[in-house]
């Protein structure tokens, strides 16, 4: 299996701040997941990073992962994020994981 993650930051990327709600974020990024009909889930993250000007920004950062998702429905999403975001780029990682369910019932 192959786990992917999208790596999305809030900062606008011209004022260089976050313009709305964590929350409004976070909605947008499960609308855009329910509209190209994938299983994912996501986390919250502070991080920093040196933007293409050289600039070291700190912002808050949302952590996108799917499982087995195509690399076409990866790059739309991406992209998508990138726009609505209004950012420089988002990043992609991707890497083989083992995964399994359990289940148990009394």
């Amino acid at each position: 299996m192959t786990e992917t993650k999208i790596y999305v930051g809030l900062n606008d990327s011209e004022t260089l701040e976050q313009k709305l709600e964590t929350a409004k974020y976070v909605s947008l990024l499960k609308k855009v997941c329910y509209c190209y009909h994938v299983p994912f889930s996501f986390s919250l993250a502070e991080g920093g990073y040196f933007n293409e000007k050289g600039d070291f920004t700190q912002e808050k950062t949302l952590i996108l992962s799917l499982i087995d998702a195509k690399d076409e429905t990866i790059e739309e999403i991406a992209k998508d994020l990138c726009a609505f975001f209004h950012q420089e780029s988002v990043m992609i990682t991707k890497g083989q994981i083992t995964a399994y369910f359990v289940s148990e019932s009394l």
